[in-house]
């Protein structure tokens, strides 16, 4: 038996809310981040990841006081990203209530920052999120909250995280985010072949069936999900039934 796959819910936050948009844009208002945290973790979510999606682009920090206000109550793992540049704002996130802190554009301007916070605050509370974009036959990475092409292969990036320490990869598709269209299953499967450690899939979920795949087909290890959740299609009980009667080994 391998590692139970997971289920975790994606909230995105923009200026203390949680927002749902496509491809990165239009975006509209789902909720209470820390209200959202608690629901979820209810329904048997085993983790909660929070972005800032406001930080980055606007310069500014990451959200401490909404991570302590949902760590008080919060009983699973919590990933925060989103505005993370320093290892004290590693430092400050950990503080706060996270478990983890996503990185993501300051990664790629800072190549030496994922191999610093992992042997500071160890690998398992690094996670690196990569948001790839087809180009040709690959994946280029961009940054700045998905609109900046950077000319990186995407998957000799994650390669090179990996090496620097990095103990997760948020590998999300722009292309395919918040389509409901399917994960980018090529994109898991040379993602898988390139690294070892854990991969979350993020973008495109619209369908137990998209899950399924992501999971098996995909190799992933978890599934973001952001829209099944929050239009409430199904609740993470529902997804983790269904994904155990197709025989996939989930937490219940």
């Amino acid at each position: 038996m391998g590692l139970a796959k997971r289920i975790i819910p994606c909230l995105d936050v923009y200026d203390g809310v949680v927002v749902k948009g496509v491809r990165f844009s239009n975006l509209k208002k789902i909720g209470d981040p820390a209200e959202l945290a608690v629901e979820y973790m209810s329904q048997l979510a085993d983790e909660i990841v929070f972005l800032d999606i406001s930080a980055t682009p606007k310069g500014r920090e990451t959200m401490i006081e909404v991570v302590k206000k949902t760590a008080e109550n919060l009983f699973i793992p919590l990933t925060v990203g989103g505005g993370v540049r320093t290892i004290d704002d590693f430092g400050k996130l950990l503080r706060a209530g996270a478990d983890k802190v996503s990185v993501n554009t300051a990664a790629v301007r800072d190549k030496s920052l994922v191999k610093r916070a992992s042997r500071i605050f160890g690998s398992q509370c690094v996670v690196v999120a990569v948001d790839a974009k087809r180009t040709g036959s690959g994946w280029e990475v961009y940054v700045n909250a998905g609109t900046e092409p950077t000319g990186l292969d995407a998957i000799e990036w994650i390669k090179t995280c990996e090496q620097e320490g990095a103990g997760e990869i948020l590998l999300t598709s722009i292309d395919a985010d918040g389509t409901r269209l399917g994960y980018d299953i090529e994109l898991l499967q040379a993602a898988r072949r390139a690294v070892d450690i854990p991969i979350i899939a993020s973008g495109g979920a619209g369908s137990l069936q998209h899950i399924y795949e992501a999971l098996t087909m995909g190799g992933a290890d978890a599934a973001l999900l952001a829209s099944l959740l929050h239009y409430k299609h199904y609740s993470v009980i529902e997804i983790k039934k269904w994904l155990m009667e197709k025989g996939v080994e989930v937490r219940l």
